[in-house]
């Protein structure tokens, strides 16, 4: 099994930002997913919570994105690490609830990746963790 990862620094953060990130955005299920391993951890570390395993990560984006009618992540500062397989990018979320209201916050994302697919992710979250 491989325990790290073989992508460029640019592959790494084309894989946060425009699969991961943009899959997100358009509350892509299948795309957001294929972007972890079957048994990768995502912790929002502001909040204490973890979701362990794709079932539990799919859960709770089922519920985040079925709570906003728009998701955006913009505003990306990313850096790479790609001799260890890492990737740390700092971002504006921007989100719309169903009745127009605007959430933002400003959060920073720490991946680990293993092959081509998220490990692990630490989410550091301004504000209330909408990923319960």
């Amino acid at each position: 099994m491989q325990y790290q990862s073989d992508l460029s620094g640019d592959e790494l953060i084309n894989l946060a930002v425009k699969r991961y990130f943009g899959s997100v955005d358009k509350k892509d299920m299948d795309g957001t997913l294929v972007c972890f391993h079957d048994e990768a951890i995502l912790t929002v570390q502001t909040s204490f919570t973890t979701h362990a395993g794709k079932t539990a990560i799919k859960r709770m984006f089922a519920d985040f994105f079925s709570s906003f009618e728009r998701i955006i992540h913009r505003d990306f500062e990313c850096t790479a690490d790609p001799a260890n397989g890492r990737i740390c990018a700092s971002f504006t979320a921007e989100l719309i609830t169903k009745d127009g209201r605007t959430n933002l916050l400003h959060n920073t994302n720490f991946w680990r990746v293993r092959g081509d697919r998220f490990q692990e992710v630490y989410v550091y979250m301004s504000g209330d963790n909408v990923l319960i």
